[in-house]
């Protein structure tokens, strides 16, 4: 504000909330929420929203609101932008073509062996990238080693990791929500933001950052301009045989070459690597651009030119992100496509012409890129070009500081040296020492990251390991479960992991007989299996897992797809832990009403920042029914949860569920990355009752190859960071630490527990014991041991037993308790946070590790001795104080007999989630069912908090006269929700926002009547709610896969983005409006509506003015058939042909859950 005009805007994905209400007196109330400030509903003339993108102006002289579209027009008009695009613009199509140059394959094959590709790079990343245009999906995490601990040669991408958003802010949804998205950007000087010429046009326009060869060189012969060439290639080669002086000072030439060509004019700099010979290696790609971007940002001329790389090394999308993280503009990776060009003439692709696989490589690099962005909140890869959204692990202060500034590497590490002997590695295999001595038809090297081979890279489990382990644990020989633990934690001695580093035990240190230290059956209450959902593992896998953790008295976890009901109240085969995933696939009252622990995944450990997927093939009947889905058609699971953009919504939610089910504990899993501390620290804040930190290398079913390798970093990091911030902060008390990602053997308990951790998950090693023998193909249901499967025939396959698990974690108890005992502690609590039980004498002698700084990790500052180090005090919720207390007890005696009752009371919005305890107390009482509709019949007058009616379940009604803020009817499980405006407000409803953003997201069943407008994201996830509005925001049923939706009035853009489910009728739908990809593919139908629609739609109509006395309804009803003709019909293609199917197949007397009707489901949908 300048004290006249005041403004407000909103990011472009409509993510925080801003409400405002005027006046007949000219009071404009601003704010995040509705109700902050009591006004007299009869004097309210507008009540409106800040809209995605969008301005709001107050001109308090003029006395008058300056609405978006004038503020837009006054700037459009202020000066001739558009002349100034036309003629200085370059657009990048309009630029000459050049001609294609097709390589040898000697020459292919020489510079792969130049630049490290393996044969694993070429079949697992490369050719399904030619062929389909997507980035290659893999299974199960990782187990090899970190660069840094690698004995072979590594890329210098490999010592960077992903950084994600989790928790401060919301990762974005680059597929459903890629219409806030933008990959196109402009290459050329970036003038003065302050002013304004028509220089500033003068840039070439590229619609995506990843360009081919034949673009490389129109970029190349650009005409000159006045001052010279518009262009310069750089060549980043250096003398092979100077080792590492040799590398520093042709950085340093290079510096200078560029501070030459940015004085001579030269506007667009190509960084590239191509030309090496037996005396000339290439730099690394990544830091020759980062050298250069950070000398050109210390000279202060980086603006005035782009970096445009020409790159042989990048053949990863985590390769393309990087070096887009670190200056450059655009990336040509010639060499993947020439490699992609040279396997389709040997036949290794087929089906796709050279032209198109270039193509579809190009976009599954660019698209992944574009999901690496969305991880962190970005959405334009101008923002982050030179972000640096990156952490370094094992590299030097020394080399991070000078190359690749204000990059964090928290435990220092390798140095320039060791990076160019990685490279002159690389380079000697492509030119032998030997002359003469030809390469071109020897094989690459195996590889060996993503699947283990023999002559690969090594592996924690391998063929011994799995062997031992399924052995031992079958046979139940505690010898032979040795076997397999020595081999593993000597595998990780030798340096596989960083917890291999650590030696245990101190100088004082007095052993204690084994019969002295806590028994097993204590330990293993601690132990806990990981979020595998029924779904991604077979219902065999699944029950199997909980029955051994059952009878153990320690806790298995459903997963993100929720828990067939008959397990639910089964004490035998129930998960203890209860996952709220951002699908909210079963998420039901029921459902977390039998929880013991509750846990908010905001991340996971093989893809944070990332949703989940469950396709076609896997979504049989059984799995449909849990999820509340369609069988047949697949899920996705959104990359944020909708209702947590902020730690303010984290605390919310955390709210809400606690009033779901105030018995249970509730967890935030999170995955370690830098920083991860104050991200614990606020969670626990926020009442967080469990914490737990995920390692980068955790498994899971299916996750794009990038993710699984290079997004966040192990738990070893992250656990001692939260740790040391949480007993800095003085909290370290108040919430429980766990732990997992890859967790093995007692010696990783034991490791883990000194650093903080109190509690511990397996997940891969339980599937091992369960018969899976580490195929990593999860992801294609076609698991041969019927493990991660959900075929009838491969399951029959399934040899697990729960006894074998109950083994394994029996086994792993003794083998801490022997360790405990080895260290004189009598019990696992007495380990909790002892880092100076850890010690690093075992690191030294590596090649690589030299250099390494493990002192963050066991160095936990300088405390209070006496602060705790681990659980000692419950969180304090505030239940008693819950609004829903005087509910609860007003409505006893319906909650015992079931007879009717009503209620009224006056409510403010800083009373939240209210009806959610109500509702859980019915479901503890009435069970699935419920109640009959409106048993409990509650009407509130006033301005309602967040979470209005979350989780509630059928037999209350809910009616609010007045407003609502953000999240009303959350996971709605058969209750009713009904916000109507207040009788005394003169304003007409239909045209003022009486509810917030995101309501009704994932509701299973019940029904919502909305007397006004709504914000963002209405009925997200809806999977079987009934829901009528007046009018929606941006983005409106996304993801929504059952249930029925009535708009009356406007909608936002991209409607039904990744809707594969359920019907909606929205009156005078405009297309434009509609998810333009969802209509160019059809898999969103817009029909006119038919004879039963009508009535449907007509019915509706009849319940929402009973409910709201809705004048628009009124309207419509008498209207008749002129209005019903207005309404549009959106159906998912795929949803309607499964109903149709199955219609069909009872006609025919078939079981619609039977194989015949599945074989028949998939033709349809193609899964």
């Amino acid at each position: 504000t300048d004290g006249i005009l005041v403004g407000a805007t909103l990011d472009r994905n409509g993510l925080r909330p801003g409400r405002y209400l005027v006046t007949d007196e000219g009071l404009i109330v601003v704010a995040s929420e509705i109700g902050v400030y009591p006004v007299d509903p009869s004097r309210v003339v507008k009540k409106g929203r800040l809209q995605p993108g969008k301005m709001f102006l107050v001109d308090s002289d003029a006395g008058r609101i300056v609405e978006d579209d004038e503020i837009k027009d006054d700037l459009a008009s202020s000066g001739p932008w558009a002349d100034w695009i036309s003629e200085a613009r370059i657009d990048f199509a309009l630029l000459p073509p050049r001609e294609h140059v097709v390589h040898s394959p000697a020459s292919v094959a020489r510079r792969q062996r130049t630049f490290g590709y393996t044969e694993e790079d070429l079949r697992i990343m490369l050719a399904p990238m030619a062929r389909t245009g997507q980035e290659p999906l893999g299974a199960m995490g990782s187990d090899t080693p970190i660069a840094v601990l690698a004995e072979r040669p590594r890329n210098l991408f490999d010592y960077f990791t992903q950084q994600f958003a989790q928790v401060t802010n919301p990762p974005l949804d680059s597929i459903r929500e890629e219409v806030v998205t933008s990959m196109r950007r402009g290459l050329g000087p970036e003038r003065n933001l302050l002013d304004a010429t028509p220089e500033h046009a003068r840039q070439v326009v590229v619609p995506f950052p990843i360009i081919d060869n034949d673009q490389l060189s129109q970029i190349l012969h650009l005409p000159d301009t006045t001052n010279g060439p518009a262009t310069l290639r750089i060549s980043g080669l250096y003398r092979a045989s100077g080792g590492s002086q040799a590398l520093e000072a042709r950085l340093n030439e290079l510096c200078a070459e560029v501070d030459s060509a940015v004085e001579a004019g030269v506007s667009y700099l190509i960084l590239s690597d191509r030309d090496s010979s037996h005396e000339l290696a290439p730099i690394p790609s990544l830091l020759f651009v980062s050298a250069i971007h950070h000398h050109l940002i210390r000279q202060e001329s980086r603006m005035q030119v782009s970096l445009v790389v020409e790159a042989g090394d990048v053949r990863e999308v985590h390769h393309a992100a990087l070096l887009i993280g670190y200056g450059a503009g655009a990336l040509n990776p010639y060499l993947a496509m020439e490699s992609v060009e040279n396997m389709i003439r040997e036949g290794f692709i087929t089906d796709v012409s050279p032209e198109q696989a270039t193509k579809n490589l190009i976009k599954a690099l660019g698209k992944g890129v574009l999901k690496i962005m969305s991880k962190m909140g970005i959405s334009t890869v101008s923002s982050y070009s030179g972000a640096q959204t990156f952490e370094a692990v094992g590299l030097s202060q020394e080399l991070v500081d000078h190359y690749f500034t204000g990059t964090r590497s928290r435990l220092g590490g390798v140095g320039i040296e060791v990076i160019e002997r990685e490279n002159a590695l690389r380079h000697i295999s492509a030119y032998p020492t030997k002359a003469g001595t030809s390469l071109v038809h020897e094989r690459l090297t195996t590889g060996g990251e993503y699947q283990w081979r023999r002559d690969g890279a090594p592996h924690l489990f391998n063929p011994e390991t799995v062997f031992k382990l399924q052995h031992a644990t079958r046979e139940r020989k505690y010898d032979v479960f040795r076997e397999y633990t020595n081999l593993v934690d000597t595998q990780a001695e030798n340096l596989m992991t960083l917890r291999g580093l650590f030696g245990l035990g101190g100088k004082e240190i007095t052993p204690i007989p084994l019969d002295e230290v806590e028994p097993v059956a204590s330990i293993v209450k601690r132990f806990s299996t990981g979020a595998m959902s029924y779904g991604s593992i077979s219902p065999e896998a699944h029950e199997t897992l909980a029955i051994a953790m059952n009878r153990l008295g320690a806790k298995s976890n459903t997963g993100e797809g929720g828990e067939d009901s008959v397990r639910l109240t089964d004490p035998e085969r129930r998960s203890a832990i209860k996952q709220v995933a951002s699908g909210r696939f079963g998420v039901t009252s029921m459902y977390l009403t039998h929880a013991d622990d509750i846990q908010i995944k905001m991340a996971q450990g093989a893809k944070p920042g990332e949703g989940g997927q469950l396709p076609p093939g896997k979504m049989y009947p059984w799995i449909a029914r849990t999820r509340h889905s369609t069988p047949g058609v697949g899920l996705i699971s959104p990359p944020p949860h909708h209702d947590i953009y902020s730690i303010e919504d984290l605390k919310q939610l955390i709210f809400d569920l606690k009033r779901s089910n105030p018995s249970a504990r509730i967890h935030v899993k999170l995955v370690s990355q830098s920083g991860i501390g104050a991200v614990s620290a606020g969670v626990a804040k926020a009442l967080a009752d469990v914490v737990l930190i995920s390692g980068h290398d955790g498994g899971t079913g299916a996750s794009p190859l990038n993710s699984l390798k290079h997004a966040g970093t192990p738990w070893e990091l992250g656990l001692a960071e939260a740790q040391q911030t949480l007993i800095a902060n003085d909290m370290r008390d108040r919430v429980v630490v766990q732990v997992d990602g890859q967790l093995k053997t007692g010696r990783d308990v034991i490791v883990a527990a000194l650093l903080g951790a109190e509690e511990f998950g397996f997940a891969t090693a339980p599937l091992v014991v369960s018969g899976c023998i580490m195929m990593r193909v999860c992801h294609l249901d076609t698991c041969p041991v019927g493990v991660a499967t959900q075929n009838p025939e491969l399951r029959s396959r399934f040899s697990g037993k729960p006894e074998f698990v109950i083994n394994f974690f029996e086994f792993i108890a003794e083998q801490v308790r022997e360790h405990l005992a080895a260290l004189g502690l009598r019990s696992l609590e007495e380990a909790i946070g002892r880092f100076d039980l850890l010690n690093t004498n075992r690191a030294i002698g590596h090649w690589k590790t030299e250099g390494l700084d493990l002192s963050p990790i066991l160095q936990p500052g300088t405390f209070d001795p006496d602060r705790p180090r681990r659980h000692t005090r419950d969180q304090d919720h505030n239940l008693d104080s819950h609004f829903d207390r005087v509910l609860v007890g007003q409505a006893q005696t319906a909650l015992h007999t079931g007879e009717p009752m009503t209620l009224s009371m006056d409510i403010q919005n800083t009373e939240r989630a209210v009806g959610t305890l109500l509702g859980h107390e019915l479901t503890k009482a009435h069970g699935e069912d419920g109640l009959p509709t409106g048993t409990i019949d509650i009407t509130l007058t006033g301005s309602a908090g967040q979470s209005l009616g979350a989780f509630m379940p059928a037999g209350i009604t809910l009616r609010l006269v007045g407003d609502a803020n953000d999240y009303v009817g959350k996971g709605l499980s058969g209750g009713i929700v009904v916000v109507r405006q207040d009788p005394r407000a003169t304003c007409p409803a239909e045209d003022n926002v009486i509810a917030g953003n995101v309501v009704g997201y994932g509701a299973t069943s019940g029904s919502l009547f909305i007397n006004g407008l709504v914000g963002e994201r209405f009925l997200v996830r809806n999977s079987g709610a009934t829901a009528v509005v007046e009018g929606v925001g941006d983005h409106a049923l996304e993801y929504m896969t059952g249930g029925l939706a009535l708009i009356l009035g406007p909608t936002g853009r991209n409607l039904g983005a990744g809707m594969s489910g359920g019907i909606a009728y929205v009156h005078r739908l405009n297309r434009d409006s509609v998810n333009s990809e969802a209509l160019s593919t059809g898999e969103i139908i817009l029909d006119e509506l038919g004879g039963s629609d009508r009535e449907i739609v007509r019915d509706l109509l009849v319940q929402h003015e009973s409910m709201t006395d809705s004048a628009l309804a009124q309207l419509l009803l008498a209207e008749g058939d002129a209005a019903l003709d207005r309404f549009v019909k959106v159906t998912p293609r795929d949803y309607a042909a499964v109903l149709q199917t199955r219609e069909t197949a009872v006609i025919e007397g078939l079981d619609p859950d039977g194989s015949e009707t599945w074989k028949r489901i998939l033709e349809v949908t193609g899964g």
